[in-house]
């Protein structure tokens, strides 16, 4: 059975849709939610999307498709049943009726299957592939870029389409002596990616610790630890660093961007770029609107299925 998940916290949100584990903090308390849909066989995918989207206000983390529906997984101090409820009632789909079970999740190794088995290399356009050290790349790929990532967890890998596309925008990109900012760091492989396509500095913030450690790893492996820095924090980070940015990373949720856009504008120089994905491709209008509200100019736009990556210049 597939199993997908959206780290949400704090409303930020990392898409993955992978086949071997749930990101869950084994030191923390969960509920698991079992969630029983009942809708139309066709719209069944697009209202399991919208509610992970929709419930992960309630602090869910990662979730996990069944026949009947999916279950949720969330931190029991977390936890939020009133948006829980609300959320299911705002569910914009007329034929499809949400009801849930609540139940202590079990006390697993979540990730053991996943850090055995890691992933396939992963080809992201004609120049870049993304590779687990467990399952190096075959033949001669000298004239492609190879980032190496350790990741003991699936986000963050290349996976998923908006980080490919947040990729090939980044490989397309004239990035020699940029300094760049990676908001939601995670494993790390944007921010590496830049720095071996010429970018001088990186600096990557993230509120997981794990994803921090596991972002300062993957620079090692990839030898440009010299020039990238990863912190714990949210968008405070941002003002802590008093720098301003050539190019602005940012791969989480429309809540988030929206919150936090003016605070990264404020960080990036003149003609410098923001890359945002994270999100769908429904959500893009309002992106729009607050990037022009913040004298961004729209420079490109992607979608990949159901997802969007948008790239804004600016022009203050």
């Amino acid at each position: 059975m597939q199993k997908y998940g959206k780290t949400l916290k704090h409303g930020r949100i990392f898409p993955i849709f992978y086949n071997f584990a749930v990101k869950i903090n084994n030191a923390m308390k969960y509920f698991e939610v079992n969630f029983t849909i009942s809708a139309p066989l066709e719209h069944l995918h697009d209202v399991r999307d919208v509610l992970a989207a929709l419930v992960g206000e309630a602090g869910f983390e990662t979730f996990e498709e069944t026949p009947e529906g999916m279950k949720g997984y969330v931190q029991r101090d977390a936890f939020d049943k009133d948006v829980l409820d609300g959320a299911i009632d705002a569910l914009p789909f007329p034929d499809a009726h949400v009801s849930y079970e609540i139940s202590d999740a079990p006390d697993l190794d979540w990730n053991e299957q996943w850090e055995q088995e890691g992933f396939e290399p992963i080809s992201v356009g004609e120049h870049l592939i993304i590779y687990d050290g467990r399952h190096l790349p075959k033949d001669d790929q000298s004239d492609r870029l190879l980032v190496e990532i350790d990741a003991h967890l699936a986000f963050g890998t290349g996976n998923h389409a908006t980080t490919r596309m947040m990729a090939q925008a980044l490989m397309q990109m004239k990035l020699d002596g940029c300094a760049v900012l990676d908001c939601g760091t995670g494993t790390g492989v944007l921010a590496i990616i830049a720095l071996k396509r010429g970018a001088v500095e990186a600096i990557g913030y993230d509120i997981d610790e794990w994803s921090v450690d596991n972002a300062r790893h993957n620079a090692v492996i990839n030898r440009v630890d010299h020039c990238f820095t990863s912190i714990l924090g949210d968008s405070i980070v941002i003002e802590q660093t008093g720098k301003q940015f050539d190019v602005v990373l940012a791969n989480i949720n429309r809540n988030i961007l929206l919150a936090d856009m003016p605070m990264m504008c404020r960080a990036m120089k003149k003609d410098a770029f923001l890359l945002l994905s994270g999100f769908y491709v429904n959500d893009t209008d309002i992106l729009k609107a607050k990037a022009q509200e913040q004298g961004l100019s729209l420079a490109a736009e992607q979608h990949d299925g159901e997802w969007a990556c948008l790239i804004f210049k600016n022009q203050h």
